[in-house]
């Protein structure tokens, strides 16, 4: 403990200051406001030195008698050791739990001649202490002539409430043991033992049982690690699983859909009437020493009746169905032996779904996950596990049959593979006959105004499915309903199929409409719209006579003119620099017309009669990429000429489709006619 006397005689020295610049640093230390910012004195007195310069400053640089000169004899402190201290402030502010930072700002303090800084941070309880803390706190009440009020119980309390009391007492009983010397032992820590200074005991073990400690956790670690590694391994080999997983694969019996329930797909039904009769009567086609295919691909893409095949084929033949999706069939499978539960039940079907989940490709190359790869392997036995005659058929579907592996469609695995409907662009399917089978088929329980004709719609809607056709039906049935009318009629059918259709459709009805009927090759228009449904804000559909399997290079031609025609008349109309963004999806379209007429139709004389894949130029060089895209844009370039000049020569007829679609909003073939004659259209019924 340092004398009094000394302590005066040191601090007798340090009282002189400037009276408004020690008030302002005796302020609270910390003072928090509502988001949690402090301000202290040292900034503070920052602040007030900045505020004093910017009133006067002829006065703060004035020479030995400015205040410049007077705040620097004040206080002794530049304005580099006031940064100093703020950054060390504002250090200590964010680690309120580091005695270290505190001390070494309590330190620079006093230093700095700032004890009532320092005394006021330590009394407010609000930060880590120890014994270096309370040193300097000691300190700064002696420079700052306050040791007097220096109370020893209270200080003590202050270090306990902080831990360092405690880590104090720990140290010391470590290093003397239970009657340590050198006033480390029980009796030193005796006087300690009251209520209201608890004495605080923290146990040390010693090397040898932190050892062991940290061995048995390791091994237990480990113990834990192999468990779950081998549980992983048996499942990925098929062996029986637990964790909760259920085991029972259960048919579903008595299915309730017929052939008859599948419309538009003919050739498939033909297909599959062979399983059916197998299954009735297996010795049918046995007599004679044949033996029937095992397995039965189903493949096309989403919504052309794959699943409802497979059921009707179960119902058909009245045999158990068993049916999992590819990402379920790999837990269920490998895990629980469904051949035997098959077999159990035979004649039966078992149906996979999306079988590319768990047969695609098996690539060295690529890091294929473990148990997937495991799974397919399974399969594959399990295929051949099922030996002709046994009354177990499977079927599967995929929307990607490209991506199957080799060995799971080769012969004797799956046999045969019936392809499903395939709707597409260039060649629409199912037909217009199969369209008006499933149209019939949906609307049986939906009252139908006498005006509604199925070969219309069927013959509107080239390129749907049979999903596609169902929705159909349900909007119009739901719109019918919201308007309360108590039959579905052609005005409804109508609003659902634009409602379908319209979401990849075009604005500028009325530069494709003229360009289409001034272009060989195009179909005949049905309709032209700028009833904005969707994000579409227009349309021009088409009705062909008939189903066509295959487009000639003069109508895929007339296609990308059709296509160019749309953003050509918003250029003649309003103007380049006015042309909008409407005509993204027709140049989409154009694009990818041009570029299938040339890598997959070899309709291109630059490039000849080459097929270079289903639109993947990864796999051409960066020669081969150029000349694609190069032929892409000379075919385009040449399709918004031929646009431009159509409408070019036809300016008046254009600007008359235009207004009288602005007009009535709806134009029939007639209505067209009649605008583009120069007589007004005549009153219109409905127009799908």
């Amino acid at each position: 403990m340092i004398g009094r006397s000394r302590i005066l005689a040191g601090s007798a020295g340090l009282r002189a200051g400037s009276a408004g610049l020690g008030a302002v640093l005796a302020r609270p230390l910390l003072s928090r406001g509502a988001h949690g910012a402090s301000t202290s004195g040292i900034g503070a007195a920052a602040g007030l030195l900045r505020s004093r310069a910017a009133a006067d400053p002829e006065a703060w640089a004035g020479g030995p008698g400015g205040l410049r000169s007077q705040a620097a004899r004040q206080l002794s402190v530049s304005a580099t050791q006031l940064r100093s201290l703020r950054a060390l402030e504002e250090e200590a502010n964010r680690f309120p739990d580091d005695a270290h930072r505190q001390q070494r700002l309590m330190e620079a303090c006093n230093a700095q001649k700032q004890p009532h800084v320092a005394v006021r941070r330590f009394e407010c309880g609000a930060y880590a202490a120890d014994e270096a803390v309370a040193k300097e706190y000691i300190r700064a009440l002696a420079l700052s002539n306050q040791l007097a009020r220096l109370s020893l119980p209270q200080l003590i309390a202050s270090l306990d409430a902080s831990g360092a009391l405690a880590r104090d007492e720990s140290a010391r009983y470590a290093a003397g043991g239970v009657g340590g010397g050198g006033g480390g032992g029980l009796g030193a820590g005796a006087s300690r033992g009251t209520p209201e200074t608890p004495l605080h005991i923290q146990w040390h073990e010693s090397p040898r049982a932190q050892f062991w400690k940290l061995l048995r956790s390791l091994a237990l670690t480990g113990a834990l690690v192999f468990a779950a590694y081998t549980l992983l391994g048996e499942q990925a080999r098929g062996l029986p699983r637990g964790l909760g997983f259920s085991t029972e694969v259960q048919p579903v019996h008595g299915s309730a859909k017929r052939f008859s329930d599948v419309c538009g797909a003919e050739e498939a039904i033909a297909d599959l009437k062979d399983i059916v009769e197998y299954l009735r009567n297996p010795k049918r086609f046995t007599r004679l020493g044949g033996k029937l295919p095992k397995g039965v691909l189903l493949t096309g893409p989403p919504g052309t009746g794959k699943t409802l095949l497979a059921r009707a084929v179960a119902g058909e033949a009245g045999v158990p169905f068993f049916y999992m999706s590819g990402s379920e069939f790999e837990e269920v499978f490998v895990g629980v032996g469904a051949k035997r539960a098959a077999k159990k039940r035979s004649p039966c079907i078992i149906f996979i779904d999306e079988i590319d989940a768990i047969g695609s490709h098996r690539n060295p190359k690529e890091q294929q996950a473990r148990a997937m790869k495991m799974t397919l392997n399974q399969l594959l036995v399990e295929m051949d596990g099922f030996t002709q005659n046994t009354g177990v058929i499977v079927l599967a579907a995929t929307n990607f049959p490209e991506a199957l592996d080799r060995a799971l469609v080769r012969p004797g695995r799956f046999d045969t593979n019936v392809a499903a409907p395939l709707p597409d662009v260039v060649v629409p399917l199912p037909d217009v006959g199969g369209r008006r089978a499933v149209l019939e088929l949906y609307t049986k329980p939906v009252p139908l105004d006498p005006d509604v004709e199925i070969e219309v719609i069927a013959r509107a809607t080239p390129g749907f499915s049979g999903a596609d056709l169902s929705n159909l039906v349900n909007v119009a049935a739901l719109h019918a309903s919201h308007l309360e009318k108590k039959r579905v009629g052609m005005a409804d059918l109508e609003y659902a199929c634009d409602k379908i259709r319209m979401g990849a459709e075009r604005k500028s009805a009325g530069g494709h409409a003229l360009v289409a009927l001034h272009t060989a090759g195009s179909q005949p228009i049905h309709k032209a719209t700028i009833v904005p449904r969707g994000n579409a804000l227009g349309m021009v559909s088409y009705l062909p006579e008939k189903d066509q399997l295959n487009l000639s290079r003069e109508q895929m031609l007339a296609h990308l003119d059709i296509c160019m025609g749309g953003r050509v008349a918003e250029e003649l109309i309003f103007g380049k620099e006015n042309v909008t963004t409407g005509a993204s999806s027709d140049l989409a379209q154009a694009t990818s017309t041009a570029r299938n007429m040339i890598i997959k139709y070899g309709m291109s004389d630059a490039l000849g009669p080459v097929y270079h894949g289903d639109g993947d130029l990864s796999r051409l060089s960066s020669a081969g990429r150029e000349a694609v895209e190069a032929e892409v844009k000379r075919l385009c370039t040449a399709a918004d000429a031929n646009a431009r000049r159509i409408l070019t020569d036809h300016a008046d007829q254009l600007h008359r489709l235009a207004d009288g679609l602005l007009e009535f909003e709806t134009l029939s073939p007639d209505d067209i006619r009649a605008i583009l004659a120069g007589r007004p259209p005549a009153l219109r019924g409905c127009v799908l």
